[in-house]
């Protein structure tokens, strides 16, 4: 059985029509997962709750920081006049004050990044629910959370952020 370039030319032109033509039936979707977590009126109210939340934490601090440099600057002053003793009492205080303000340095890092994940994790449940209603509603056969390159024709993270702005009112 032999094929010529005859025959098989259509034959490849009209599979090529075909994968084409449903390729045009395909409905695919964009969100840009970091805008909805920027812009999103949910996204934003977490934000403003760990700020409240760990505002006065993060006051004292720079407040300790600030008192810590106080006490430095006014030992390098005033340390030449002091005795050896009081020398290195007043040293060993600015080492233990600044142990201690990384020690809570560290501390409040540590709880704002545990509380930070724990509120994306439920904005981010929030933004899946809404992608999936979209995704059901809207009849998608595929949405997609990362993409090389996505056009505004299939991008739908406004509809995501005006629908979850929306769902919390």
């Amino acid at each position: 059985m032999k094929f010529s370039l005859k025959t098989l030319l259509p034959a490849a032109a009209l599979l090529l029509a075909a994968a084409c033509v449903q390729a045009q039936d395909l409905k695919i979707g964009y969100v840009n997962l970091d805008k909805v977590l920027r812009d999103s009126a949910p996204a934003k109210a977490a934000q403003a709750k760990l700020e409240q939340e760990f505002s006065r934490r993060e006051k004292e601090l720079v407040d300790g920081t600030q008192r810590l440099k106080s006490a430095s600057d006014r030992f390098d002053k005033e340390g030449p006049a002091l005795s050896e003793a009081e020398r290195a009492r007043r040293q060993r205080d600015l080492v233990e004050q600044d142990r201690e303000i990384k020690r809570k340095g560290r501390e409040f890092q540590e709880d704002l990044a545990q509380r930070k994940n724990e509120e994306l994790n439920v904005v981010l449940d929030r933004a899946n629910r809404v992608v999936r209603q979209i995704f059901d509603q809207e009849k998608y056969d595929l949405i997609v959370q990362e993409a090389v390159f996505a056009g505004p024709r299939v991008d739908i993270t406004d509809k995501v952020i005006r629908a979850l702005n929306g769902a919390g009112k």
